[in-house]
């Protein structure tokens, strides 16, 4: 029925589109999920460099710390005279890289990019629940990191106050250089970020639980879209927490309250703040901190599975408990934020049951990547680009996975606390496994994004030199840690204990600077495909889930005529007795598998 009232409705709305579109209605204030997917897409790809190159300075400086480099000069102007960084610029570019980072890049990039373009076409629907709510999410997003980038010109530098931008350095605006305006912006910056995290995250869910094509069960879903509405979920219930951390923390810094603020002597000058508890902030802040992890990896972790699958030719392995696995990650992922405060004077007994749930969110985890390994098992493998990725992320998952059952531990977390080894814990699993999903749904649904291929052969070399020089900088961070290294010091000069480290930190950063050239080959082979790669075919991967249903050229609504029905799972690879090794969703089921079916 709901078909039959459709249809007049959407051919009027073809009318109405085709005579009035403009470019600034088709390409800057679009309101068509696919746009908004790319615009999401290449502002992320901007911040993620300006990430990057920032991560690149920073680590000339750690490696050869007194040498002068003409190019810090060149980037940093008055913050490296003579070529020498200045302390409090490391400490600005550290929070900064790892601001954009998780939040610009690793959150909005991945989640904005592919939650816009594979909802609606996943779950054959013409478009998002609201158009104009995702358009805004979009123009929020960009607004926010319009502000991020300008903090970096204010004359006293931008934010130093670490990611986590722990008062009393973020509360204070006299305590050091980094705490003045560029700290006020910043928290401009991510309130903006927060909007439109939450009016991208309500309409992704209404318009799954909503929008589903006939025939399309919650249990017909792909994991994507499991991954992206769980995802969701997951941010609109603890952005808020995040916003009210900001609010307070702008309060103590303009209005003269303390909520974070007691007993503090800055320049000789006792201030009159009483009980406040920077601890405060930490629980707020960490409350939001700790699903944010899976907010960014669960999308990576969907796309994953989406691409094992298609290019094992294989059905998932288990798919209901890669449902229960995404479920139970999420419950979890809000009763475990104490594990990053086990050294603040913690109850132990608290920290205790903080352990425990840590530990025990390693169950569902370890749920999904044996499944993967399943699921690779006797596979019939295609190695594109795109499957390399998904299998490089297996690997960082369980790698970075074993280091975190150390640090969810209290009794051995207070010993490698806030050293190298937590650096290296959260970049590989949470960075390198979200970044590593992003570039496998980049290489898989490019025909998708921009109807054309990208050129395989540039795809193994970004591989294998992002996977080499990305395991090369984080690996022999753990022995760094675990010699004691503190992280986020400008040198470590003064330390004579550390003199026999030098040469690992040359190490990583000569992998760090390899690893940024690598990128160059991905942003090549991304324009050139854009503009003149071959014409993708409607189906390249031989895939079974409805995006590949619609035309190459994008249209308005995506399908041309009737939306297809479903009448089956995403996983049908391989099916004994099917013609082709594969069948897509579309296809009705056959009397012999109804009978099997219900057997």
């Amino acid at each position: 029925m709901a078909h039959e009232v459709m249809t007049p409705e959407v051919a009027h709305h073809e009318e109405h589109h085709h005579h009035k579109e403009t470019f600034l209605t088709k390409y800057v204030f679009s309101m068509d999920h696919k746009m908004i997917a790319k615009q999401f897409l290449i502002t992320g790809m901007v911040m993620g460099t300006i990430g990057m190159l920032m991560s690149i300075l920073f680590r000339l400086q750690l490696a050869w710390p007194e040498q002068p480099f003409p190019i810090l000069k060149f980037f940093l102007g008055k913050w490296a005279s003579e070529g020498v960084m200045d302390p409090s610029m490391y400490l600005a570019l550290v929070t900064i890289h790892g601001t954009i980072m998780v939040f610009f890049v690793l959150t909005a990039g991945l989640s904005g990019t592919f939650s816009n373009l594979l909802i609606p076409l996943q779950i054959g629907a013409r478009d998002m629940a609201s158009g104009f709510l995702n358009m805004l999410s979009y123009w929020f997003f960009f607004a926010s990191s319009l502000v991020m980038v300008i903090s970096l010109f204010v004359p006293d530098g931008p934010a130093a106050a670490g990611w986590t931008v722990y008062p009393p350095l973020s509360a204070l605006p006299q305590a050091m250089p980094g705490s003045g305006i560029g700290m006020t912006l910043w928290l401009v910056s991510m309130t903006l970020f927060i909007v439109s995290s939450l009016l991208g995250g309500i309409n992704y869910i209404v318009t799954v639980l909503n929008m589903r094509t006939e025939g399309m069960s919650m249990t017909r879903l792909p994991l994507t879209i499991w991954a992206f509405l769980v995802t969701a979920i997951l941010g609109v219930l603890s952005f808020p927490v995040l916003l009210s951390a900001a609010l307070l923390l702008l309060f103590d810094r303009s209005l003269g309250t303390s909520f974070y603020l007691s007993d503090i002597m800055i320049q000789g000058e006792v201030l009159s703040n009483t009980g406040g508890s920077p601890i405060l902030y930490e629980h707020l802040f960490w409350f939001l901190g700790h699903p944010e992890v899976y907010i960014i990896l669960l999308p990576a972790l969907g796309i994953t599975s989406e691409v094992i699958s298609t290019n094992a030719r294989k059905p998932i392995f288990g798919y209901r408990a890669m449902v229960g696995s995404i479920m139970a990650i999420a419950f979890l992922s809000f009763i475990v934020w104490g594990h990053h405060m086990f050294v603040t004077g913690m109850n132990p007994f608290l920290g205790s049951v903080f352990t425990f749930t840590t530990l025990l969110i390693a169950i569902p985890s370890a749920v999904k990547a044996f499944n993967y390994l399943t699921t690779l098992w006797k596979g019939n493998l295609q190695f594109t680009p795109a499957m390399l990725f998904s299998i490089g992320l297996v690997s960082t998952f369980i790698t970075g996975g074993l280091t975190g059952i150390i640090l969810g531990n209290s009794a051995l977390d207070i010993n490698v606390h806030d050293t190298y080894f937590v650096v290296a814990h959260f970049h590989i699993v949470m960075g390198l496994s979200a970044i590593f999903g992003m570039f496998a749904g980049i290489y898989h649904w490019f025909p998708k994004l921009f109807t054309r291929m990208m050129n395989r052969k540039l795809g193994y070399w970004h591989f294998w030199l992002t996977f080499i020089s990305a395991y090369g900088v984080f690996f022999p961070m753990h022995f760094l840690g675990m010699s004691g290294l503190p992280r986020r010091y400008y040198t470590n000069t003064a330390f004579p204990m550390f003199d026999n480290l030098a040469d690992i930190n040359v190490v990583i950063s000569v992998f760090a600077i390899a690893g940024g050239i690598a990128q160059l080959i991905f942003f090549y082979n991304f324009i050139y495909s854009a503009i003149r790669g071959p014409k993708a075919p409607q189906n390249p991967w031989r895939s079974n889930t409805l995006e590949w249903t619609t035309p190459v050229e994008h249209i308005h609504g995506n399908w041309p005529g009737e939306i297809p029905k479903v009448h089956r799972w995403a996983y049908d690879y391989s099916k004994p007795g099917a013609p082709e090794d594969f069948v897509p969703q579309t296809v009705p089921m056959s009397e012999e598998e109804k009978n099997t079916f219900h057997h």
